[in-house]
């Protein structure tokens, strides 16, 4: 069965505090946080930008969260004023694994890796690993 695996990256810089920490994480200060997206398919699909079944999925897509805070996107956002979850890493992980999973076409396996430091991340996604 044919399988295409698509990866992309991408950066962000937001504010955020995790409430209930019990130390300095508890207060707000930033991160730029690094996301890895891997898409899995066994079939092309076409996208709003080309009708056409030529791609796992749109980059543009799986990019949303890169975008201006005020544009539907995380950077420069606070993230406690974007999310009902805690913003731990992996509460972000997997905030972005399902707001991306209503932008792509459906049958796509996707893993979401969020770095909220150089040494210190969290991978998330909604299968069997």
């Amino acid at each position: 069965m044919p399988t295409w695996i698509l990866h992309t990256e991408f950066k962000f810089d937001a504010a955020h505090y995790i409430d209930g920490y019990d130390g300095k994480c508890g207060r707000m200060h930033g991160h730029t946080y690094k996301v890895h997206m891997k898409a899995k398919s066994h079939k092309l699909n076409p996208s709003a930008y080309l009708k056409t079944s030529d791609m796992v999925c749109d980059f543009k897509e799986l990019k949303w969260a890169a975008k201006d805070s005020e544009r539907g996107g995380f950077d420069h956002g606070v993230l406690n004023d974007l999310m009902q979850e805690n913003t731990t890493a992996e509460r972000i992980a997997e905030y972005i694994h399902q707001e991306t999973k209503k932008r792509i076409p459906s049958g796509i396996e996707l893993e979401v890796t969020v770095w909220e430091t150089e040494t210190s991340w969290v991978s998330y996604t909604d299968n069997d690993v």
